[in-house]
């Protein structure tokens, strides 16, 4: 990672990717929302944000990473005006009145869709790296309202810990999780959330439960999982493929399913027996995101 102070060179900054290691609806809004409660469980594992800043230009950019190490010039930027990166930038850079800008490039590892949590991820790393490289100095709190405006995920990945959540995700309280190591399978399945939230079969009404619920083992369901496994016949058949290890899961509102394991070593043996064919790795779960370590150092 170069210093901030080297202008013209880029930094790199992790995106962890997330569990939901159990999701509940337990009502609906009159704005249409839907109240939630989830753990989230933060990974070892994501994407990499690549930030350059930009001290004599105001612009927010996108490039390519196969072209990260040339020079940059605005005219060659992806478009990429809707991308949510771009968005966390400008959000940051309107409220601090920064008159710095950044070129951003991704180097993906979280599939998109897969209720990993990839892109509120990528937009919170960038939140909170630009207001390091750019001193704006806005602070966790004020980040973290930010990310919300951008999506219900971006909170948790601001303040970079594991999670009880509630309200539409965005009530946090820190929860301390045993050690684990996941097998994750990205079956490759994209349905839009609001399609999922849309369902008729979707169940909105599970009585509210307690931190205390979760600890004690009674809580592991997902309501997205049995209008998915109806649905989408290659997330049944990786349920069917993880069953053998474990009691599967589905993470998030995406098609990402998983297994825990007490030990590393259980996990990979898993990953080893697995059909070929299945986009699949291990990760574990940790208590802090590696972002905030990265923070630190820098």
């Amino acid at each position: 990672m170069y210093p901030p102070e080297e202008e013209g060179f880029w930094t790199a900054w992790p995106a962890p990717a997330k569990l939901n290691l159990f999701l509940q609806i337990t009502g609906r809004r009159a704005d249409g929302y839907h109240e939630l409660q989830t753990v989230f469980r933060l990974l070892d594992w994501g994407d990499t944000v690549h930030l350059r800043v930009l001290d004599d230009d105001d612009g927010i950019y996108r490039q390519s990473l196969s072209v990260i190490d040339q020079p940059f010039f605005p005219e060659n930027a992806i478009p990429e005006a809707s991308d949510l990166t771009v968005r966390a930038a400008k959000i940051l850079q309107k409220v601090s009145n920064c008159s710095k800008g950044a070129v951003i490039g991704i180097e993906k590892r979280i599939p998109m869709g897969g209720g990993f949590g990839g892109g509120s991820s990528d937009a919170a790393t960038v939140l909170l790296a630009l207001d390091r490289l750019w001193g704006t100095g806005l602070g966790i709190d004020a980040l973290a309202a930010l990310g919300l405006q951008l999506g219900a995920d971006v909170p948790v990945f601001v303040r970079g810990v594991s999670a009880w959540a509630e309200g539409v995700g965005e009530k946090l309280s820190p929860i301390e999780l045993p050690p684990a190591w996941y097998l994750l399978v990205d079956p490759g399945v994209h349905v839009p959330t609001a399609e999922l939230f849309a369902a008729a079969d979707l169940t909105r009404n599970a009585a509210p439960a307690k931190i205390a619920d979760f600890a004690s083992g009674h809580l592991f369901g997902n309501a997205f999982e049995p209008v998915l496994r109806r649905r989408e016949p290659a997330i049944e058949a990786v349920f069917t493929a993880l069953s053998r290890f474990g009691s599967p899961r589905l993470t998030g509102t995406g098609s990402g399913c998983f297994v825990e394991f007490a030990d590393r070593a259980s996990a990979e043996a898993a990953l080893a027996e697995l059909p070929e064919g299945l986009r699949s790795r291990v990760a574990a779960g940790v208590q802090r995101s590696p972002l905030l370590a990265a923070l630190a150092e820098h």
